[in-house]
């Protein structure tokens, strides 16, 4: 499931520690250890897909998965009442630097449009 070069997958396979915000048979959360706002958690799945171009049909149940879980956490800490943002990087142009994907939710500051 998880590819021992990936730093993902040393996180998820706790061979590298994390703070953990969620965890289940199919998804991880975790803060990010470079936070571009004041909250900042990664979802990713624990099965190792490489890039958002890379999914296929049968990650559709895991993809959609992903997002509740962001909502969820977003609702525990009450990022919904200001505001948060969720974003899927494709491909180094885009700003994916570790090529597991990761679903980022960003709240706490106000975020500007376009990014980056």
């Amino acid at each position: 499931m998880g590819n021992e070069d990936c730093v993902f997958c040393q996180i998820i396979d706790k061979k590298i520690s994390s703070d953990i915000i969620f965890e289940d048979n199919d998804v991880f959360a975790f803060k990010d250890i470079n936070p571009q706002a004041p909250s900042h958690i990664l979802i990713v799945p624990k099965k190792h897909i490489p890039r958002l171009s890379q999914v296929e049909k049968k990650d559709e149940a895991v993809l959609g998965k992903m997002i509740t879980i962001a909502n969820n956490i977003a609702k525990e800490n009450h990022f919904e009442e200001k505001g948060f943002r969720l974003t899927l990087n494709e491909g180094k142009d885009a700003g994916q630097t570790i090529f597991h994907i990761h679903l980022h939710l960003l709240a706490g500051r106000r975020l500007m449009w376009p990014p980056g």
